[in-house]
């Protein structure tokens, strides 16, 4: 695991001013600090999964964290809440088809300082 310093470091490499915001917001929880970690590297290692994907590995009534971006390949028709950097324009469309909460990393960690209940997705 990174220490803080190297994440803030590396997040200031970054040109994204909303990438970086949430990077530092993650970075001061020990919590959230796994997320940051990922967050911060370069972005080729940056996680991208689809629906179907997400539809495999959750349960019901999950947290997932994807640190990356959800993108709309496959349907979701599970009861759980995603929590993600970016999402998918077609992605936003079938999750709020489909009833299923989502939100971005920034707004998590505002609600949920603690990541209490979260589970990450990479």
């Amino acid at each position: 695991m990174k220490s803080t310093t190297k994440i803030k470091e590396q997040a200031g490499r970054k040109t994204n001013s909303e990438l970086t915001a949430t990077i530092r917001d993650s970075a001061k929880s020990e919590n959230w600090k796994s997320v940051a970690h990922i967050l911060s590297m370069p972005r080729r290692s940056r996680t991208e999964i689809n629906l179907d994907e997400i539809e495999a590995e959750a349960k019901d009534g999950e947290n997932i964290v994807v640190p990356g971006k959800v993108l709309s390949r496959g349907e979701l028709n599970k009861k759980i809440k995603i929590i993600a950097l970016n999402f998918s324009e077609k992605a936003k469309e079938k999750l709020s088809k489909n009833k299923v909460n989502f939100s971005t990393i920034a707004e998590e960690i505002k609600k949920n300082p603690d990541a209490k209940g979260l589970r990450i997705l990479r």
